[in-house]
């Protein structure tokens, strides 16, 4: 066996390594999102073991009303990078096709799609677990319209950044989201957080969403200001990231759009 041979394979791949975005994020931020966020999350059970039963209720509604700002997100930027990746893009906006209709069809996309992912967990959640996130009352309809306009600015947002610098940093398509997870408060509350953390979160709508649903599983009730909190934020939210998306668009337009392909 020749060793040099093997060294120049692991070289080349180290090589590769330090100049894509895709493998330092698999290497660091993933690892430091799990990190931050399960160890809070112990913190909180443990201080919480006498309420069980209320826990696991809390934990696998967090991980489903979750879902509607990851699938939100992911289908504004994932539909974006498949026309990319088919090599598709100057194709579909060289057609009367324009900026604004392909972000109401992605965003209807994503509402189609949500509501089989989310009507799936939902029933795995009652069927193996006895876990019913219907027990959530009415609060659950603003809190996924509030969740779901969470993932679209997000998701226009990744979008816009992606169309301008182009595949080289898809990877914010599955985890630019996730850079909100900590300071939401998913499985946890936020005073578990520290203090700067706890600042930040306080300017991330689904901070409210995620209160507010510990609110109602504990106490049968949330705080109406909470809610007004969350759909603010939002509002200023969808402006920036449309805004955003529309600018970046129009200077990757003036550059070339086969440029990203």
């Amino acid at each position: 066996m020749n060793f040099n041979i093997v060294w120049a394979v692991v070289v080349r791949h180290l090589y590769n390594f330090k100049h894509s975005l895709d493998r330092i994020t698999d290497a660091f931020y993933w690892p430091a999102m799990d990190i931050f966020i399960w160890g809070f999350t112990a913190q909180y059970i443990t201080k919480q073991a006498n309420q069980l039963p209320q826990i696991i209720i809390l934990l696998l509604s967090g991980v489903i009303l979750w879902l509607v700002v990851w699938r939100a997100q992911y289908e504004i930027t994932v539909n974006l990078l498949e026309e990319m990746w088919s090599r598709n893009l100057v194709n579909i906006f060289s057609s009367p096709l324009r900026v604004r209709e392909w972000v109401l069809a992605v965003f209807i996309l994503g509402l189609i799609k949500m509501f089989f992912s989310v009507g799936f967990s939902i029933f795995l959640a009652i069927i193996l677990y006895k876990t019913n996130i219907f027990s959530l009352g009415l609060y659950l309809i603003p809190f996924i319209v509030s969740l779901t306009l969470t993932g679209w600015a997000v998701g226009l947002f990744v979008s816009g950044l992606i169309i301008r610098y182009g595949m080289r940093i898809q990877t914010f398509a599955w985890g630019g989201i996730a850079l909100l997870s900590p300071f939401s408060g998913v499985y946890y509350p936020i005073s578990t957080l520290p203090i700067w953390a706890q600042k930040v979160a306080m300017f991330v709508p689904t901070s409210y969403i995620f209160e507010g649903m510990r609110s109602v599983i504990f106490k049968g009730s949330m705080l109406y200001s909470d809610l007004f909190k969350s759909f603010a934020i939002n509002a200023v939210f969808m402006i920036v990231g449309l805004l955003f998306f529309n600018l970046m668009f129009k200077k990757s337009k003036l550059r070339g759009l086969a440029d990203l392909e």
